[in-house]
């Protein structure tokens, strides 16, 4: 048997297993250790085995994720969040819809120190959501703009996948960190206007919230200034070169610690927000030593280069590659959860991206945005489904409902990327 036709034989058990429910890591790891010793050896797979954990968890630029998780923890358990609301709610006063605006907001704010997304929809939606209730907003409305907003998190920097795709493909964390801010912004102001068109065609689906003065909007600003601060000095850093982007993660927890601290977060508060950090770095270094492993499978297989080889024989044009590559991402990103699926794909596509000539930051960017979609389309959203287990009196067909105009918005937004490049590459070029 030829290492192509096991290459692809391997693919099919991936596909497989992950249809029976086996972690992700754990088929990741069965396939390429499996797969590797099929091609190579049974010794060369034991000795895959005994050095790949110890090669990703001595990778110096694999230690920004624990950094970029532990400041997300500290700002959920430091009341960061809840003051956020309360700022962005004052901001937003008197509009119809204010309030739902406000809650995309924060997503988005606090998505910019946090790095993940389901960390970000499920501290916003205990935050955000009560009141939305309390004042009548339509409940499909509410945690739809939660579950949407809560996206924002995986493409506003300093973002987990994007330091995940830029390592996966030796690209600068940096450029790819600068490349997703305008992305990221154009999600915030089009959800936004989301909101705005919703309750305008539907009244009946939103209040107007109370009237705030300017002085009462120029004092809230104050709940800002924590996480607009984190932001900029890890952002700024990284782009005038004081610092690395793994030594930006370290100083944006530090300065995220030290306003815990003084907020009062103490013993076992701060154990317990340590143990979270823990907890979610383990499960996501879990994936990438599959990933790895995966990844040897695959380039001793050939099967990437031979799907290169033939694609390339088609003689189609690179951004209909493109369009088929994040068509595969979309249907994907149903069923897998997103760093799931950038660890196991991008090994397989991105030759194929190197081999048609393709800028791989703005492949990287589209594809995380195609990605992000996947968090919030049905049948396995999930931030859909993180919202459902922290307010389980909200039918999932509700979420989902609420959530469609979002995935339109999305999908404007994903068309104006692809069709001008220089939304994602400006800054970049500045």
């Amino acid at each position: 048997m030829s290492s192509e036709m096991i290459g692809a034989l391997g693919l099919g058990l991936l596909l497989v297993l992950m249809v029976l429910r086996v972690p992700v890591a754990l088929c990741m790891l069965i396939v390429g250790v499996g797969g590797f010793s099929q091609v190579i050896s049974w010794g060369a797979a034991v000795s895959m085995v005994k050095s790949v954990p110890v090669e990703v968890l001595s990778n110096y630029s694999f230690s920004a994720i624990p950094m970029f998780i532990l400041m997300g923890v500290l700002a959920a358990h430091s009341g960061m969040a809840g003051k956020l609301f309360d700022s962005t709610r004052t901001l937003c006063g008197g509009w119809k819809g204010g309030l739902a605006i406000a809650a995309v907001g924060s997503c988005g704010m606090f998505s910019a120190i946090s790095g993940s997304s389901l960390a970000t929809a499920s501290t916003m939606t205990r935050v955000a959501l009560p009141e939305m209730e309390r004042l009548g907003y339509n409940r499909g409305l509410a945690t739809g703009a939660l579950a949407a907003g809560g996206t924002l998190g995986i493409m506003i920097p300093p973002s987990i996948a994007l330091l995940i795709y830029a390592i996966l493909t030796e690209q600068s964390v940096g450029d790819m960190f600068i490349a997703g801010f305008v992305p990221g912004l154009m999600g915030l102001l089009f959800y936004a206007l989301t909101v705005s068109i919703v309750v305008h065609v539907k009244p009946s689906l939103a209040v107007p919230g109370e009237p705030t003065s300017w002085g009462e909007k120029l004092a809230s600003l104050a709940g800002l200034l924590p996480f607009f601060g984190v932001f900029l000095v890890i952002i700024l850093g990284i782009y005038f070169g004081l610092f690395t982007p793994t030594e930006g993660a370290s100083v944006g927890a530090f300065a995220t610690l030290v306003y815990a601290v003084v907020k009062g977060l103490r013993g076992r508060e701060l154990w317990t927000a340590i143990q979270e950090t823990l907890g979610l770095s383990t499960v996501v270094f879990f994936m990438l030593v599959g990933a790895d492993t995966l990844g040897y499978f695959i380039s001793v297989s050939r099967i990437s280069f031979s799907i290169s080889d033939f694609i390339y024989g088609l003689s189609l044009s690179p951004m209909l590659v493109v369009l088929c590559i994040l068509l595969l991402y979309f249907v994907l990103g149903m069923f897998m959860d997103s760093i799931a699926m950038l660890v196991i794909t991008v090994p397989v596509v991105f030759p194929i991206i190197q081999t048609l000539g393709i800028d791989p930051i703005w492949f990287g960017i589209v594809t995380v945005l195609t990605v992000e979609l996947g968090l919030i389309t049905p049948p396995v959203g999930m931030n859909v489904f993180v919202i459902k287990a922290m307010a389980p009196h909200v039918r999932l067909g509700e979420i989902f409902r609420g959530v469609s105009p979002f995935i339109a918005s999305d999908f404007v937004r994903l068309a104006l990327l692809i069709l001008f490049p220089a939304l994602t590459t400006y800054l970049l070029t500045v």
